[in-house]
């Protein structure tokens, strides 16, 4: 990863926000995809002006893309594209959807970005490189106590019972009138930059939560599956992020416990 990657990322999510602008709390066509999730116009364009740019300039890249799938390279590089993650947000009018775009070498998220390109908001994370939101860094805040920890999901309807459960019982040892539900990729922007504690989901894909790994760790706080083993692009989709380090071995007990 080099810093050219880093201003490659940023056009790319350039490109983006300019398909999807357009469609936001506009006449917009959708429909179901085979799991029941909702697919838009802006989804479709967005994905496809980020493709164009990485087949032009980046043709030994693998591009992995929720719309388009996957297009195997032989640079042991790996873009990963998810170019309206909350879509049902972005359908309802509500800008807390993100594109998100990440760079894994060897597996290994080593790039991410989070854009909100109706509130002109972009969170960058690169190895070994403060996250900035905007261009200025940013930080996870400091969390005494789990007791004392804004926890945030984007639903409870994306949990098994058995997920959900295990949710619950870390839920109930937060500040559970503090929760919040909905968000997507805007509640780690948030955890980012200090405003939020922990992010705890299940079911995710790798073009959820590749871009989200960079962000988190260059502010500062910390990623894991829900066995405390660093996210790749082999992880199952259970997924937590902390914004105090300190803080995740109770996250990881919590989780264990279900009541």
């Amino acid at each position: 990863m080099t810093p050219a990657d880093v201003t490659l990322a940023n056009r790319l999510a350039d490109a983006a926000g300019n398909s999807i602008r357009p469609f936001f709390r506009a006449s917009c066509s959708h429909e179901a995809k085979a799991d029941a999730s909702p697919v838009t116009e802006a989804d479709r364009a967005a994905e496809a002006a980020i493709r164009r740019i990485l087949d032009a300039e980046c043709p030994r890249d693998s591009i992995i893309g929720e719309e388009y799938g996957e297009k195997q390279g032989n640079s042991g590089r790996s873009w990963v594209i998810d170019p309206i993650d909350g879509t049902v947000s972005f359908m309802a009018g509500r800008p807390i959807f993100g594109t998100l775009i990440a760079l894994l070498e060897d597996d290994w998220p080593v790039l991410g970005l989070i854009d909100q390109c109706i509130n002109r908001e972009r969170w960058v994370g690169a190895a070994g490189e403060p996250t900035t939101l905007n261009g200025k860094p940013v930080n996870s805040r400091f969390c005494p106590a789990l007791a004392e920890a804004t926890l945030a999901t984007s639903g409870p309807q994306y949990f098994s019972d058995h997920d959900g459960g295990h949710f619950m019982a870390l839920a109930a040892r937060t500040a559970h009138k503090r929760m919040l539900f909905g968000g997507d990729c805007y509640n780690y922007a948030l955890l980012a930059s200090g405003h939020i504690d922990i992010v705890v989901e299940a079911g995710l894909k790798i073009h959820d939560f590749a871009a989200l790994v960079p962000v988190i760790i260059g502010s500062g706080g910390i990623m894991s599956d829900w066995s405390g083993d660093p996210l790749n692009a082999a992880s199952d989709g259970h997924v937590i992020a902390v914004g105090d380090p300190a803080r995740l071995d109770d996250v990881l007990e919590a989780l264990s416990c279900q009541h």
